[in-house]
């Protein structure tokens, strides 16, 4: 499997980074994990075609994390000239709040004709779906967003790479991540707990237990930016490739 970063930064922007965006391709499928607000900018930035993706996994709806698919369906109707099929899966909500985000952006265009068939599914925790062969599983995890946030596991050209999503610490990571190839995980500060957030000492803490082969630090405040140097642990950057 193939992981590229798009945007690995926090919903401010720190450090320059775009918002949440995985690109991923394994067995014969390409797809994202997330779609922050600004990850059709990231996909010109780094050459990714929209029309080569097979489906959008989303952990949670909140803008950093799902802002960008107005503009991707809207970018396939009219730029991209798609014909494929897209499936987008994501929590419980996902259908009603992006109707209600493209109808704020764009008035109409929730209910336009398409040359392409959207498909949007709703998962459940804890309920393994196979989408474009992707099998995905979600976690519940604990990061208030007006509808379930999922950590993810997925499984695809016999790899498995979870993410974690934004959420405080909670023992629904150890079956999100545990002896995944790669667990992308958000260490949003440094070592300052707060609520709803991973810090990095506290994630540390939990690494033995999840025995991942490979970890990668995401969604990095201004905070954690400033301690990279004190971070033994492999961090993420807009545009990087990992190869699994």
């Amino acid at each position: 499997m193939r992981v590229r970063f798009l945007g690995c930064g926090d919903a401010f922007g720190s450090g320059g980074r775009f918002h949440t965006c995985f690109h991923m391709s394994g067995g014969e499928t390409t797809f994202l994990v997330d779609c922050g607000a600004s990850s059709l900018i990231a996909m010109r930035r780094f050459g990714v075609d929209p029309n080569g993706l097979a489906a959008v996994f989303i952990s949670h709806l909140h803008g950093d994390h799902f802002g960008g698919l107005p503009f991707l369906i809207l970018d396939a109707q009219l730029v991209s000239r798609r014909t494929a099929p897209l499936t987008i899966a994501g929590p419980p909500g996902l259908r009603e709040r992006l109707h209600a985000a493209m109808e704020a952006l764009f008035p109409g265009s929730s209910t336009v004709a398409r040359n392409f068939a959207l498909d949007i599914r709703e998962l459940q925790p804890d309920t393994s779906t196979t989408i474009n062969g992707v099998a995905v599983t979600p976690r519940l995890v604990r990061h208030p967003c007006g509808a379930p946030p999922f950590a993810l596991r997925l499984e695809c050209g016999g790899k498995v790479v979870a993410y974690s999503g934004d959420t405080e610490w909670t023992d629904a990571l150890i079956s999100a991540a545990r002896d995944a190839d790669l667990f992308i995980a958000e260490a949003y500060f440094y070592d300052k707990k707060i609520k709803h957030h991973l810090d990095w000492q506290t994630l540390r803490s939990h690494l033995p237990a999840l025995r991942a082969k490979r970890v990668i630090l995401t969604h990095l405040s201004a905070d954690m930016l400033a301690h990279l140097g004190s971070v033994d642990c492999e961090t993420a950057e807009d545009g990087k490739i990992v190869e699994l």
